[in-house]
């Protein structure tokens, strides 16, 4: 649980910065790929990713605009990143003047459990780790080289001219 909003802020950036490079590197094309049939494409989790900001920080009461239909999913990634950014801009600069750090004890109610909106924050952020997750099996499925989020990704690793780590 977040208990100030400068570590949230802190934290989704950091995250956010993430999961945009990812998104950047997705290609119209790319939309489609499926882990199996009947399952979600890539690009249904790149834009399920870009509605959770709003879906979920709806239980609160900060205010902010940012799509919140999961459907139908955009077929232009330009246009899905560049909701993505949007939205999360959009979601930080509200934390930063609807909210204090008091806010983040308030209580709401999410999928039938009362928690305080600090732990929503922290839902919202593994929710879109979670999902980040998905996209980079799906990428590279697709043949999208995979940027790296926790440390270099093997594709950065062959660009550098060494070997990635055996695990």
């Amino acid at each position: 649980m977040f208990q100030t909003k400068e570590r949230f802020l802190m934290s989704w950036q950091f995250e956010a910065t993430s999961t945009q490079k990812l998104l950047n590197q997705l290609t119209d094309d790319s939309l489609n790929q499926e882990i199996t049939p009947n399952h979600w494409t890539l690009g249904r989790v790149a834009w399920h990713i870009v509605t959770a900001i709003r879906v979920i920080s709806s239980q609160t009461n900060l205010r902010f605009e940012g799509p919140s239909e999961d459907f139908p999913v955009p077929t232009s990634s330009t246009y899905i990143s560049e909701s993505y950014k949007q939205s999360s801009q959009a979601f930080t600069e509200a934390i930063q003047t609807q909210w204090s750090d008091h806010n983040l004890q308030d209580m709401i109610e999410f999928f039938g459990q009362k928690m305080p909106v600090g732990t929503l924050l922290l839902f919202l952020l593994q929710h879109q780790t979670h999902h980040r997750g998905q996209l980079t099996v799906l990428m590279r499925q697709a043949g999208i080289d995979v940027s790296g989020v926790y440390g270099p990704s093997k594709d950065e690793w062959a660009v550098l001219g060494m070997e990635a780590p055996k695990m």
